[in-house]
């Protein structure tokens, strides 16, 4: 666990690049052979800690409050300029070819089987899926690639109009609190 908090801090403040195994052992004080025992490599332990959150998300949160609240997550002003950075370290992170599909995976697997257990479709899996691809592609113009107007837009805005469309794909999904965002 320290390893983990330690990694977080670091990859937060410097960045993936930046942040060395050994910075990270000196921070949770352990040696770096221990973070290559137990993770392999940098970029696993980057995974696990942000798989770290994800988990916590999902075993806290009821299925049908779970993209709203990891969409809101993406969204949310006010988090502090370290958990913004990480946001950004893990969505920049994915766009390596290397790292993408195991990082990908680990964080997007839960919630995936999560929003699909509550999709009565005989497609729930994809449906589901598709709902993670788009959180993680609303995250990427947001953070990473700061695209206005949905850089700036109020969370409020956004999670009505998303959520109202999600719809269509996850019926089962509580709209409530969503206001009409017709024009």
């Amino acid at each position: 666990m320290r390893i983990l908090h330690a990694a977080g801090a670091m990859f937060a403040e410097r960045g993936y690049e930046a942040a060395t195994v050994r910075d990270i052992a000196a921070r949770a004080g352990v040696n770096q052979a221990l973070i290559f025992r137990y993770f392999g490599s940098k970029k696993a332990l980057l995974a696990e800690v942000m798989a770290q959150d994800g988990r916590e998300q999902v075993s806290t949160t009821a299925p049908e409050r779970l993209f709203e609240t990891a969409l809101r997550g993406v969204l949310a002003e006010g988090r502090g300029a370290g958990a913004d950075r990480l946001l950004a370290v893990y969505l920049r992170s994915i766009g390596n070819a290397d790292a993408a599909p195991e990082t990908v995976r680990l964080l997007g697997e839960e919630y995936a089987g999560a929003l699909a257990a509550l999709s009565p479709a005989e497609d729930g899996t994809l449906r589901a899926q598709l709902a993670m691809a788009w959180l993680l592609g609303i995250g990427l113009m947001r953070v990473v690639v700061g695209q206005e107007p949905l850089a700036s837009a109020a969370p409020d805005d956004v999670c009505a109009h998303v959520l109202a469309a999600l719809d269509r794909l996850l019926p089962v999904l509580p709209a409530e609190g969503v206001t009409d965002v017709r024009p």
